[in-house]
């Protein structure tokens, strides 16, 4: 008569589910930002968007990429260029709430100069926290 002593298998599965439990949110971004807090429900998306990130120092990154302000509009102008079909790609925008406003609204002006013009200001919900 065989049996299979399967707690071992069963042991090794709950501590590679722990591990991956704690990493996963740790991959989300790549660049810390302090979003400001909204009441609004997720998009949807059908492709992978460009996430472009403003750190507190006013640092721009696209992709986890640091951007420096002279080579930005040439990135842009790049990602613009590798859309697909007759839609722009989607930009996530993700600022520090320490940032100036107007320093925002000058990423956003390069945007729209770019013909990037489908923008997601992405925030954090306040009823998770």
């Amino acid at each position: 008569m065989a049996e299979i002593n399967v707690t071992p298998m069963v042991d090794v599965m709950l501590v590679l589910l722990i591990i991956f439990m704690v990493t996963a949110p740790l991959l989300v971004a790549g660049v810390p930002v302090n979003l400001p807090d909204a009441r609004s429900k997720a998009l949807d998306q059908d492709s992978k968007p460009v996430q472009l990130s403003i750190d507190a120092r006013g640092k721009i990154f696209v992709n986890d990429h640091e951007v420096t302000a002279k080579d930005f509009p040439d990135e842009l102008t790049r990602i613009a260029a590798r859309q697909a079909g007759d839609q722009a790609p989607q930009v996530f925008l993700r600022a520090d709430r320490s940032i100036n406003y107007g320093r925002v609204m000058g990423v956003m002006g390069e945007l729209s100069r770019a013909g990037l013009t489908r923008v997601a200001l992405v925030t954090v919900d306040d009823a998770a926290r």
